[in-house]
């Protein structure tokens, strides 16, 4: 089955050399090569201001930037999320950048008074790819992967987004033939799809 596939480079520094932005750049290749539809969003490269408000959550029109970006999730039926895990969450940069995407009236909708939002999102599967310097075990046991669940529960199930996939990868930092063997898996990930 073709699909639409949305990638989200996550990482705030722009440089290259990040392998996140090789993880993105192999996923893309990935699902390219197996026929699928691919579009990638480098959040490093977007211009918005951060929200401050509620009012500007609820009420403000979202900027250019976040409004292209909403038109490619609105596009796509997968996305895939890939961030590096910084003081053991998501960088603030992409919190930010889900904080002025994911607004109502785009990706959830108050109905009624004590009913729960409409989840605008719905049909939408996800894969979620984070690195970090500690080894995944020690994250997912001792930390409960606990940013990876926010993610997961708090914005991604919120507005409707699911299945969603994780892949942790840890302890990699200067083991190269690690590294490739996460590349080689992503690049399988995105041929299936998922």
């Amino acid at each position: 089955m073709q699909r639409r596939i949305l990638v989200i480079d996550g990482h705030p520094d722009k440089r290259d050399g990040r392998f996140i932005h090789a993880c993105a750049r192999a996923y893309a290749e990935g699902a390219a090569k197996a026929g699928h539809s691919v579009k990638t969003i480098k959040v490093a490269e977007l211009k918005f201001d951060w929200l401050k408000t509620n009012d500007e959550f609820l009420k403000g029109a979202p900027p250019r930037a976040i409004r292209s970006v909403q038109a490619d999730i609105a596009w796509c039926d997968h996305l895939v999320i890939l961030y590096p895990l910084w003081l053991g969450s998501m960088p603030a940069l992409l919190k930010a950048f889900f904080e002025q995407t994911m607004r109502p009236g785009f990706a959830f909708k108050n109905e009624r008074r004590g009913k729960l939002p409409k989840k605008l999102l719905a049909g939408k599967s996800a894969r979620i790819v984070v690195t970090m310097g500690m080894p995944s075990l020690f994250y997912k046991w001792y930390y409960r992967a606990h940013s990876l669940k926010s993610l997961e529960r708090n914005i991604l199930a919120f507005v409707g987004i699911g299945p969603v996939r994780a892949s942790v990868i840890g302890g990699i930092e200067g083991n190269v033939k690690a590294r490739e063997r996460w590349l080689w898996r992503l690049r399988e990930f995105a041929a299936a799809g998922k």
